[in-house]
């Protein structure tokens, strides 16, 4: 783990919408994501993670106009995923105003993919994002299969093989969700954080499922550079400088923010 945990927002797309689910269905409109970043972002959360639900099935990055809209009013660091297919794919996101790509689908499928991009723009901007989802959940020593598609389709690879395969192909930081508990606020997948945690050198965001500090605590705990939230803010269940005092108070380094 990082001396300081970042706590990231995530925003997930649809068209121009913030939305969110389970599992990353049944997505419900929560309204202008620029609203909800501005708000994040004067409350202190790290970065933002822009994520476009629906980029990878219609092939196509919708997240443009939204970027350049949000780095008119937020300056912290902003990474977005979602129907990345090319470097020049990445260039063009960075170009509207993010600084980090996750990609996941076009990685899977191509892995040279993420080599390219880390040599056009540096491993730091290269973001293997992981949708891991567990083989059985009666046999936990079956481990974790990586899907694609928002959690839909299998990719018949091992979560772990696939993470230390895309850190020795240049991948720079690894957004990590346990697709099981995604959307439900019942905890997070920690034996999936350790796991990766421990196999890698590179940062992991951990994703998926969080209900409040306590489980932010044990991501940390449990190896995490970082934590990316979402439900928790967008529904006002807490805000960042509660996040981040109740993890302070446990002992983890954060980075400060007007409220602490």
């Amino acid at each position: 783990m990082t001396e300081k945990l970042r706590v990231i927002a995530r925003l997930d797309v649809k068209d121009e919408n913030l939305v969110k689910g389970i599992q990353y269905e049944g997505l419900r409109k929560l309204g202008d994501p620029h609203d909800f970043a501005l708000r994040y972002y004067r409350q202190g959360v790290d970065e933002l993670l822009y994520l476009d639900t629906v980029a990878s099935l219609y092939e196509r990055n919708n997240l443009g106009s939204i970027l350049r809209r949000t780095t008119e009013d937020v300056f912290i660091p902003i990474t977005a995923g979602g129907g990345l297919r090319s470097a020049e794919d990445v260039g063009d996101a960075l170009k509207a105003g993010a600084d980090k790509a996750a990609i996941n689908t076009a990685a899977l499928r191509d892995p040279s993919l993420i080599t390219r991009v880390a040599r056009a723009y540096g491993s730091q901007c290269m973001v293997l994002s992981v949708q891991a989802k567990r083989r059985d959940r009666d046999r936990p020593e079956a481990g974790w299969e990586a899907y694609y598609d928002n959690g839909r389709e299998h990719s018949g690879r091992d979560a772990l093989e696939w993470v230390r395969e895309a850190v020795s192909l240049g991948a720079g930081e690894i957004l990590l969700t346990g697709v099981d508990c995604e959307g439900f606020r019942r905890g997070m997948d920690e034996a999936l954080i350790a796991a990766v945690t421990a196999l890698v050198d590179v940062p992991v965001i951990a994703a998926g499922g969080a209900s409040g500090a306590d489980d932010l605590i044990r991501a940390a705990q449990n190896g995490a550079d970082a934590v990316a939230v979402g439900s928790i803010l967008h529904y006002e269940m807490a805000e960042v400088p509660q996040l981040k005092r109740a993890l302070r108070d446990a002992g983890i380094g954060v980075r400060v923010c007007g409220a602490l």
